[in-house]
């Protein structure tokens, strides 16, 4: 895997204009908080791809590593028609390798104006186009969006609301919602599952998620993630209090037994 990150999104030109002026911009998805951009092979979707990173989630995941995406007022204001040019500088990568390009973020739905313009100019230009989302948000994506995706990188964190509240603050029920209406619409999907001891990894947690997943046909894959600590820097550079300081991540013998829970309901696991 090679990498290129840039942070502040892409040396993008001020977008300009009074509070009210961004504000309509802002809805009318002609700019957006941009927390960073990379250009990434094997990860977030086939190919090389170019992954845009927007700034706001309003998951506040226990295992979150990327914290600085929270918050939407951190990004850097950033005009869509950056974006697409430089996605059209790539567009010979994408081609060769069957790439494209990756909304992701923080949580991009929270900027849903911005991502269904940007997936309609890639979708226009031949671009393969993947969104990495929670489903928290789903209700924000219109037909229109799903209709110009390639792939929905799903994150399906837990499978039993209790314990979905306790890893996100947050209600379980959207994700689903969303995920039903992907495979209603028969829109290719990728779901992730990041596995942490002590926190998702019971195994009622883990078959309800399986459960669920396996009533989606255009789910391609899972993918089960092993929870690690890279990102405790960055919540010790905010000043945030990370609650699974010391937490050992998963060995061997427990992402077997995972992936043998996803397998046995038919699932293609990674």
């Amino acid at each position: 895997m090679s990498a290129i990150l840039v942070p502040g999104a892409s040396n993008a030109a001020d977008p300009g204009g009074s509070p009210r002026d961004r504000l309509a911009a802002r809805r009318s998805g002609n700019i957006a908080s941009v927390h960073s951009w990379e250009l990434v092979t094997s990860v977030d979707g086939p190919g090389t791809r170019m992954t845009l990173f927007l700034a706001g989630c309003p998951l506040r995941c226990q295992y979150c590593h990327n914290p600085d995406t929270w918050r939407q007022r951190d990004g850097e204001l950033t005009a869509i028609d950056d974006v697409v040019g430089r996605l059209r500088r790539y567009l010979p990568v994408f081609r060769a390798t069957g790439g494209g390009l990756t909304i992701s973020g923080g949580e991009p739905l929270q900027q849903a104006a911005f991502v269904t313009r940007l997936a309609r100019a890639a979708a226009a230009m031949g671009v393969h186009v993947a969104l990495d989302t929670s489903g928290n948000l789903g209700r924000a994506a219109s037909d229109e969006l799903l209709d110009d995706l390639s792939l929905v990188l799903l994150d399906v964190k837990s499978g039993l609301p209790e314990t979905y509240r306790e890893v996100t603050g947050r209600d379980l029920r959207p994700t689903i919602e969303f995920g039903d209406r992907l495979a209603a619409r028969d829109v290719p999907a990728w779901v992730r599952f990041v596995l942490v001891p002590g926190l998702t990894d019971a195994p009622e947690n883990v078959d309800a998620v399986a459960g669920t997943v396996a009533g989606w046909p255009n789910v391609q894959r899972v993918e089960v993630l092993p929870f690690h600590q890279m990102g405790t820097s960055k919540w010790e550079r905010l000043g945030i209090a990370y609650p699974l300081a010391g937490r050992a991540t998963p060995d061997e013998a427990l992402l077997a037994r995972v992936r043998a829970q996803f397998a046995a309901r038919g699932l293609t696991v990674y």
